[in-house]
């Protein structure tokens, strides 16, 4: 009978080590036509393949995806107005500037005293990096923005953030002027 190797007995727990350590590369967020309904209620989280979205709820804002069952809010239905204004961002950063917080100061200030309308908070990016990368920059924006404002005491519940990353510009254009309009949080409404 053959000896085992002391080698072989380090080998496997080392491999066993680095595929619990590497695991699978996660998916990036995709965005999609639908984004969870701002809601209280707790449902399950969609899953990797689902909407770049997520809905906050009171005491943990800025976790992924809680809505009522059957009921989801099409992005389409929200609209600008001109009550709430865009915030900016530096590029490759999420970190809201001092004058973004002046405006989401003033947003804050708005949506406190308009109770009856829900929140969609547009992330986006410049056109520099891939799809992917620029997807989950843009959710960190959104949540940024949503996470000030929840702090400035806008109920979480009435909050949903999308990605749309790089897809949908302002600015076409290839300079540094261009691509700081692209660098944004838009935060749209609708009555309930």
């Amino acid at each position: 009978m053959a000896k085992p190797r002391p080698h072989a007995y380090l080998v496997v727990p080392l491999l066993v080590l680095t595929l619990f350590l590497v695991g699978c590369p996660k998916r990036p967020a995709g965005t999609g036509a639908l984004a969870p309904a701002p809601s209280a209620t707790p449902a399950p989280p969609a899953g990797p393949a689902g909407p770049a979205a997520s809905a906050g709820q009171p005491g943990r804002p800025g976790q992924a995806g809680q809505a009522a069952p059957g009921s989801m809010v099409r992005p389409g239905d929200f609209a600008p107005t001109p009550n709430l204004k865009t915030i900016y961002f530096d590029f490759d950063k999420y970190n809201i500037r001092p004058d973004a917080a002046k405006t989401l100061n003033g947003d804050a200030a708005w949506l406190k005293a308009n109770p009856n309308n829900l929140v969609l908070i547009e992330g986006h990016c410049d056109e520099r990096g891939t799809n992917e990368y620029n997807l989950v920059l843009g959710e960190k924006r959104a949540k940024a923005a949503m996470n000030y404002l929840v702090g400035q005491g806008v109920q979480a519940n009435r909050i949903t953030t999308i990605s749309y990353g790089k897809e949908r510009p302002v600015c076409t254009e290839k300079t540094e002027a261009c691509w700081a309009k692209n660098r944004r949080d838009s935060i749209l409404t609708k009555a309930r």
